[in-house]
């Protein structure tokens, strides 16, 4: 949750309503203007209120042109009929609604069976708010299992993390809120995310355990959770040290199953203890919902598991948060009964071709260079060309603007801080038709920044936002 700073004076600024907007208030009169930093006096009618509150919310970008988020922009009406009939359900009350609770847990065997546990029935998981309380849930999962395996020595002894630079922020949120070093893998050259043999060099006694992300925030590449695992394995044969892995699959483990069925990440390697993935991006639900999964109840302690009462009945829950609505846990097993996996494989594989279509399209071009094409994530990153020196890539998102598309651009992390890109997410929804409209749209401004001196986008920082 982003932190606001309320405005130095509250009244400098009133809402303007316009007299066709509705029926007269009978408190306040007709176009009285209410205050924008307090509440008002007094009600205003409904269809007032709507107004002014649709109206400001014009001035939003357009969710289908944002080629940043990763987040599910379009859902069938179907789907939205069902959410609004479960917004008034806490997800948390089971005993209230034990039927919102059954699909959850069907979403999570669903879920291991997808992810080749060895026993789905013997998996556990949960719901959460998206990918990053899952992080979180699985980060704590870790330190527990470490904390009882070095009881001898901790809390005197600091535990540690070992991930890629280019892991997602919340991964350095966990660290820093549970006390944990984060000790990260450098880019190098051409390698953009995790080096296994670089990451076990890096754990000893007091590691928790490894994150390997499959589909890079940065680039949409995957990482490689099969050879990260092998590299632990000669670990613990030389030194005796088993250190367990995290699989960050907050796009890619909604992507993998369908169109790469031969790569192996998941609970087929005995090292990963736990997966999470983003239920609200490639798993087609409007946010937020994400999913945590452990191969068993070994890998969740069972002290972390709290049990309440209060609400009716026994009910355990793992959770940051309590309440939260039904509604995107039901959107998920509509979803999934919806498309099952050649539904899933047909969407996931239209949105690849997408991508690697406009990745291609847009190199042609000659102004780009491609550091990923799309053929793992349907994410691709490119930069300017070596030979383009009149305009860069925070040009580029700045101008693309103007007619809409929200494209992120943004420098890499150390190693890498020299190489600035352009990061385009493809979507379900985002068609073929879309891509040429996009492509239609850059091909039209490049005669222009061509014809620049210099790059106009003085102040990097300020240009645009990175989103994961």
């Amino acid at each position: 949750m982003a932190l606001h700073k309320g405005p130095e004076k509250h009244e400098q600024r009133t809402v303007s309503v316009n007299p066709f907007f509705g029926e007269a208030n009978p408190v306040a009169g007709m176009t009285e203007a209410p205050p924008t930093h307090r509440l008002p006096d007094g009600p205003l009618p409904p269809s007032t209120a709507y107004q002014l509150v649709h109206d400001e919310l014009m001035l939003d970008g357009n969710s289908r042109l944002n080629l940043a988020t990763f987040v599910t922009t379009w859902m069938e009406p179907q789907a939205g009929v069902l959410m609004a009939e479960c917004r008034d359900k806490n997800m948390i009350d089971k005993d209230e609604y034990p039927r919102t609770a059954e699909l959850e847990r069907r979403c999570v065997a669903m879920l291991a069976d997808l992810w080749n546990a060895p026993d789905p029935s013997a998996a556990v998981g949960c719901s959460t708010t998206g990918s990053s309380e899952a992080c979180m849930l699985a980060g704590m999962a870790l330190k527990r299992r470490w904390a009882k395996r070095n009881a001898d020595r901790y809390p005197g002894a600091r535990p540690n993390l070992i991930m890629g630079i280019n892991v997602q922020v919340c991964w350095e949120k966990f660290c820093n809120f549970w006390e944990v070093e984060a000790r990260l893998v450098p880019m190098d050259g051409d390698r953009y995310h995790l080096d296994p043999q670089a990451a076990a060099e890096l754990c000893d006694e007091n590691t928790i355990g490894v994150v390997g992300v499959l589909g890079s925030t940065f680039d949409g590449s995957y990482e490689p959770i099969a050879e990260l695992c092998a590299a632990l394995d000669a670990l613990q044969e030389r030194t005796g040290l088993d250190v367990p892995v995290h699989v960050d699959g907050a796009s890619g483990a909604m992507v993998a199953p369908f169109l790469d069925e031969g790569l192996v990440w998941d609970f087929r390697l005995p090292r990963v203890a736990s997966i999470n993935t983003s239920g609200h991006k490639y798993g087609l639900v409007y946010p937020g919902v994400g999913w945590a999964l452990w191969r068993d109840k070994e890998a969740l302690p069972e002290e972390l598991v709290f049990r309440v009462n209060y609400l009716g009945g026994d009910m355990p829950t793992f959770a940051l948060n309590f309440s939260r609505p039904g509604a995107q846990v039901v959107a998920q097993y509509y979803t999934f009964l919806r498309l099952g996996r050649e539904g899933y494989r047909a969407v996931q594989q239209s949105t690849r071709d997408v991508a690697t279509s406009l990745a291609d399209r847009i190199a042609a071009l000659g102004d780009f260079r491609l550091l990923t094409r799309g053929d793992e994530l349907p994410v691709f990153a490119l930069t300017t060309a070596d030979d383009v020196t009149a305009y860069d890539v925070f040009d580029v998102s700045r101008r693309v603007r103007e007619s809409g598309w929200l494209v992120p651009a943004y420098t890499f992390p150390a190693n890498r801080e020299d190489l600035s890109v352009l990061r385009i997410v493809c979507r379900n929804g985002f068609s073929h038709d879309l891509a040429d409209l996009f492509l239609d749209d850059l091909s039209r401004l490049l005669p222009e920044l061509r014809r620049q001196s210099h790059p106009q986008t003085r102040d990097k920082g300020a240009a645009t936002s990175f989103h994961h």
